[in-house]
């Protein structure tokens, strides 16, 4: 009898059955690639863990609604930074071979 497949397995074929009929080919990621990646993403959550204190310091000590929403949107924008700056090392580090 065969096995039962989960949907999330059956999807995954199905997108390696696609790649391969448009020659997509898979890239193992080397040992030293796979550490540089943890590394990005180890900086990038030490740089968000230390926006976030300064953030909530802010906050605690700032009374004005108008002057909240400033820090507010300031520490949205730098978070999008960090992730936007994070993607872009975890991508050259992919495409590095």
């Amino acid at each position: 009898m065969a096995e039962l497949k989960s949907a999330y397995e059956l999807a995954m074929e199905r997108l390696r059955k696609k790649d391969a009929d448009e020659g997509v080919v898979e890239h193992k990621l080397t040992d030293a690639q796979k550490a540089a990646i943890a590394e990005a993403r180890s900086i990038h959550d030490a740089r968000v863990a230390e926006r976030q204190i300064l953030h909530r310091q802010k906050v605690l000590t700032t009374f004005d609604p108008a002057e909240r929403e400033t820090i507010d949107e300031q520490y949205r924008r730098d978070l999008d930074r960090f992730a936007s700056d994070r993607d872009a090392k975890i991508r050259a580090i992919r495409e590095s071979r």
